[in-house]
């Protein structure tokens, strides 16, 4: 019988949403996508909303009317990446279709697609950091060591809460940072439950702040996106921008960065349907960004390895 490919395509985009928002470090931001209303394609409303401050109660008249602003801003998800994907019939039979498709489609996505989402939105939000207000909430030029790197992330914890933020926060950072904190607290440090997509797991912890151990790879505050055609730029993915520095660690407040992450439909075509060769080919293709609403823009402390220039 032959296999229901529009069953197995919505099969495979269900998965691999799902793996998208579990093993990204940066997975816990969907979540504050929640009241993002998104009805497909690259745009999406975010809802803004304002409240006025309270004033005095007065016993004749009683109560001064407040007013709350609600209304949603429509942005456009700027990264709109694919790949399409061939299996020769003659390699792959129909029997074993699925398995197949299915291991290539999970390698492309933990190896390629997860870091890439990972790099882009971390560097996006450094990228908010250092031009807010000339780069007020970033520090420059320090390297992670025993003796100092609790301090450190101390305070870049205090510089978050001197701004208002009293909520729950979160911090990703380098290997390098971790290990020095580890040995530092030889043994001592805290742990703390961390829930991503509806996984929880045990991270370090400091001052009860989670700490996401995240790839150095993935942790610049630029990247260059390969378009996967240009010379030089056919192995697609992404590299470390020309300008770029690497991130220590970042803390920032858990409902600050709204992110969103959509497949577009997948789509996969039989030998027989398939005009171009004698092959299965699976079309992929995955829009996704990030952003900070303007009222949250001095929520993001950035250490960074790296000397000012």
């Amino acid at each position: 019988m032959a296999i229901n490919t529009l069953a197995t395509a919505t099969l495979f985009q269900t998965n691999l949403d799902k793996i998208a928002i579990q093993d990204a470090t940066t997975g816990w931001m969907d979540a504050n996508a929640g009241q993002v209303i998104y009805n497909g394609g690259a745009e999406v409303k975010i809802p803004k909303m304002s409240v006025q401050g309270m004033g005095d109660y007065d016993r004749d008249t009683g109560y001064v009317q407040g007013g709350v602003t609600l209304e949603y801003e429509t942005r456009k998800m700027t990264q709109d990446r694919g790949r399409k994907f061939q299996l020769d019939a003659m390699d792959v039979n129909e029997n074993n279709f699925v398995t197949t498709a299915s291991s290539v489609m999970g390698m492309f996505q933990r190896e390629q697609v997860i870091p890439e989402i990972d790099a882009y939105r971390l560097s996006a939000l450094a990228t908010q950091a250092i031009n807010y207000q000339n780069g007020a909430l970033v520090e420059y030029g320090y390297t992670a060591a025993e003796g100092t790197v609790l301090r450190k992330i101390k305070e870049g914890i205090k510089a978050v809460r001197d701004h208002g933020y009293n909520g729950p926060l979160v911090i990703h950072a380098i290997s390098d940072v971790t290990m020095e904190l580890e040995i530092a607290l030889a043994g001592k440090i805290s742990a703390v439950d961390f829930a991503k997509g509806g996984i929880n797991t045990k991270v370090p912890a400091v001052d009860g702040v989670p700490i996401i151990e995240t790839p150095a790879n993935r942790m610049y505050t630029a990247i260059k996106l390969n378009d996967g055609k240009t010379s030089q730029q056919e192995k697609g993915g992404y590299e470390k921008g020309d300008t770029a520095k690497q991130i220590n660690f970042m803390v920032m407040p858990r409902t600050t960065p709204i992110a969103i992450t959509k497949q577009d439909k997948m789509k996969i075509f039989t030998p027989d349907t398939n005009q171009d060769a004698d092959a299965w080919k699976m079309n992929y293709r995955r829009f996704h960004d990030i952003w900070v609403l303007d009222n949250r823009l001095n929520s993001i402390w950035v250490n960074i390895k790296e000397a000012k220039d």
